[in-house]
């Protein structure tokens, strides 16, 4: 073997010696790092007070930011770890551990490793994307269930994150007024943007994107079986949808109302005497809910 061949191959055992104990390091930061987030979340499940905390606005994705904010922090120290560890056992002459093995092995290793290391890469970059996204609907439902809590003052009460078999209705508003399911949709918006809603569709402009609303519409559907099932009586759940940072254009469908965080207030004037609820479905309703709206019970739903 050549003096050129010699340093070639002690180069490669240099890598794979402190890519192996990097590694190795790694596995077992993460997998510690994994154990004390299942110990926490198992703790946390057990709150305290948990017959007298409210969920608040947007306590859903609050819960999965938490939840991503840890694996973020996971993987980030983990690849922290392996670039601290390689470059110590490298110092320190890691090559020795595979001194003498063919070089072709060598290159097994490094290929195995280094595909190790992009899938772990991979999933850093989708778990910060989730990250992002999630942190963006988590503002945009507390920016709504903060202006819902301000206009609601003796109009009703607020109760958020209520679980119907539809799924799950983001804002509900019980008082003497009537009932309003409020559904936000978060899109980014960009600047002169606007909304507007054309049938079971909302077409964003300039972005040329449609959401359907059948979903929403679904879930005030099911709300309002529940509720007259509850009561006993016939009664109508209004249906808000919230489009946070969106002008609002025009609307095709008197069954929903489209806002935006600055105009919700309007909601206080769709209304109709018909729709009006005596004291006592009023006080029914608002037990109910506030029953199954507390964070022993959404986690009971987990």
């Amino acid at each position: 073997m050549s003096s050129l061949d010699l340093g070639y191959g002690m180069n490669i055992e240099a890598i794979s010696g402190s890519a192996m104990v990097a590694i190795a390091c790694t596995i077992v930061f993460f997998l510690a790092a994994k154990s004390w987030h299942i110990v926490a979340r198992t703790l946390a499940s057990h709150p305290n007070f948990p017959d007298s905390i409210m969920r608040e606005a947007a306590q859903r994705f609050r819960d999965e930011f938490d939840q991503l904010s840890r694996k973020q922090s996971t993987y980030l120290g983990a690849g922290l770890m392996f670039v601290f560890i390689f470059a110590v056992a490298h110092t320190f002459q890691a090559d020795r551990l595979f001194a003498g093995y063919p070089v072709w092995q060598l290159y097994v290793l490094l290929c195995a490793l280094g595909s190790a290391a992009a899938f772990a890469l991979y999933r850093l970059v989708r778990t910060v994307l989730a990250w992002r996204q999630v942190r963006f609907i988590r503002d945009a439902n507390i920016a709504v269930g903060h202006s819902l809590q301000r206009i609601a003052s003796g109009h009703g009460r607020v109760f958020h994150d209520v679980t119907t078999s539809a799924g799950v209705v983001d804002h509900v508003i019980v008082g003497q007024s009537g009932i309003y399911a409020v559904n936000v949709v978060a899109r980014r918006s960009v600047r002169k943007s606007g909304v507007q809603l054309s049938g079971n569709e909302l077409h964003f402009v300039p972005r040329d994107k449609t959401v359907s609303i059948v979903d929403i519409a679904a879930k005030t559907t099911r709300l309002e079986k529940d509720f007259r099932h509850l009561l006993r009586n016939s009664i109508r759940v209004r249906s808000v949808i919230a489009v946070p940072g969106w002008n609002i254009q025009n609307q095709s469908s008197e069954g929903h109302l489209v806002v935006n965080e600055r105009t919700l207030p309007m909601l206080r004037g769709w209304k109709d005497e018909a729709d009006y609820l005596m004291n006592e479905d009023v006080d029914v309703l608002q037990k109910h809910l506030t029953s199954s709206c507390k964070r022993s019970s959404s986690r009971k739903n987990k």
